[in-house]
């Protein structure tokens, strides 16, 4: 056999070695990603006592329903959070994406005069904010926005951090010769926009718009902030309120005795209704992710790698 068939047949051996070690290695990762999920799951479905005298197991060694009885009493409001919830992600999501694109697209275009102060002032909100009780008067005593579900959304819209992202792949993956094409077409800027910018930026999008559907799925702090009646508050701050009370009921021995007196029985899966409540509140943020996944990588890479 000739010396470079060895050569080439002892690469390809080398190659598919290396590969199937690759494929191991990210099985593994995957892997601890993956068990956490199922341990999760695992207690949820728990008895109470079972947890507290033998830990955490991945298969519960007593299948208790308790955790989930717990929240099916509750079902009503759960719904309605859940309401609030996928409302306020969807809504926020989508306006979001369409504001952070609206000003990180003239940032990107070198015609635009003053752009470098522009850029300037969105990455000073960056490091410099007003804190808390300015803010706090901003949305409820100016804008009156207080038990309105806009309190919800209009905190996170413009996060700056996705601006510069979004600025970054405008500027370094569509050419100006595009944009200059479309000007000579007679196009406006509107419709270059939408019709041209919008389309080509589909990975950009995708990334930005996950990261703002987790950062509105898992807001409970803008809840606590702005909504004090019950039917207002999103899934994440009224799972915060249940277990919080919970905690209170389990370890208060004044609040204990008192409902002794009153003939009510204190039997409370705090911690598999820990587990319960997670496998409730992630179920339709796991369902976004396939929407997303195609653009993910791509566009995280080319946002935030070149320039």
């Amino acid at each position: 056999m000739p010396y470079s068939k060895v050569k080439e047949e002892i690469t390809m051996t080398k190659k598919s070695y290396s590969q199937g070690l690759l494929h191991i290695f990210f099985i593994l990762a995957s892997l601890t990603c993956l068990l956490p999920v199922i341990l999760v799951i695992g207690v949820s479905f728990s008895d109470e006592n079972t947890i507290v005298a033998n830990g955490f197991k991945f298969i519960p060694e007593k299948v208790s329903f308790e955790a989930y009885n717990f929240l099916w009493n509750q079902s009503s409001q759960i719904a309605t959070a859940y309401g609030v919830s996928i409302f306020v992600t969807v809504v926020g999501t989508l306006l979001s994406l369409l504001l952070i694109a609206l000003y990180a697209y003239p940032l990107s275009r070198k015609e635009l005069k003053h752009r470098n102060k522009f850029a300037l002032f969105i990455f000073l909100t960056m490091i410099f904010n007003g804190g808390l009780v300015p803010w706090y008067l901003v949305y409820v005593n100016f804008l009156h926005l207080k038990d309105s579900v806009w309190a919800l959304i209009l905190p996170l819209l413009l996060q700056p951090f996705f601006v510069i992202i979004m600025r970054t792949f405008f500027q370094t993956t569509i050419p100006d010769s595009i944009v200059e094409s479309a000007t000579i077409d007679g196009a406006s800027e509107v419709k270059i926009f939408y019709k041209i910018i919008l389309p080509l930026s589909l990975p950009v999008l995708a990334t930005i718009g996950l990261f703002n559907t987790l950062n509105y799925w898992n807001d409970w702090f803008l809840s606590l902030l702005y909504i004090t009646k019950s039917n207002g508050i999103s899934l994440q701050y009224l799972m915060y309120k249940t277990l919080l009370n919970i905690q209170y009921l389990t370890t208060n021995e004044n609040a204990a005795s008192q409902l002794s007196k009153m003939g009510e029985v204190i039997n409370l899966p705090s911690r598999s209704l820990q587990m319960a409540m997670a496998v409730v509140g992630i179920g339709p943020i796991v369902l976004a992710y396939p929407f997303f996944q195609k653009y993910f990588v791509k566009g995280l890479t080319i946002g935030a790698v070149k320039g």
